[in-house]
């Protein structure tokens, strides 16, 4: 039997009627249309479906839409704003677009969820510390040091602006 869920993503309101076993990734992918959310394992390993649940990241394929009942939730697409066009785009985007962070794409959404709770925590993180934080996200093709180059120089440009 369906069950009425209510929620906030990406700062609009959402709602939706959702059987109780459904994911949060599903339901953010199939009923909401948010396809940036990315499945790849669906067994929470590789790290491709990571949101923000109330500014946590969650895999999203692990948790059940249900369980978001009256959360915030923050998925690839809330990370920039207005349009998406590169004016818009949040540091860290910028940061994986310079400093070619991505290739073939899948893992990005994931990683760059998980890079903005990194440096929400932590806005100076060491080298090692953006390893340990993206060490759940799967990457096949980059080899990862891109990636941390990209996460030190976000945190870097958020830490001037901030001042």
């Amino acid at each position: 039997m369906p069950i009425d869920i209510k929620l906030t993503v990406n700062g609009r309101p959402a709602s939706g009627s959702v059987e109780p076993r459904q994911s949060l990734a599903h339901f953010l992918r199939e009923d909401l249309r948010l396809t940036g959310t990315h499945l790849g394992c669906e067994h929470g390993v590789c790290g491709a479906c990571t949101v923000l649940v109330d500014g946590e990241a969650v895999r999203s394929c692990l948790m059940f839409a249900v369980q978001a009942q009256n959360a915030r939730v923050t998925t690839v697409e809330g990370l920039a704003g207005g349009d998406n066009s590169p004016e818009q785009l949040s540091p860290l985007q910028r940061a994986f677009q310079t400093h070619h962070a991505l290739q073939c794409g899948y893992c990005t959404p994931g990683l760059l969820v998980t890079a903005t709770a990194l440096l929400a925590a932590n806005p100076d993180p060491t080298p090692d510390a953006v390893r340990d934080a993206i060490s759940g996200n799967l990457c096949r093709c980059t080899g990862y040091i891109s990636i941390v180059e990209a996460i030190l120089a976000a945190a870097s440009e958020m830490r001037q602006a901030a001042r």
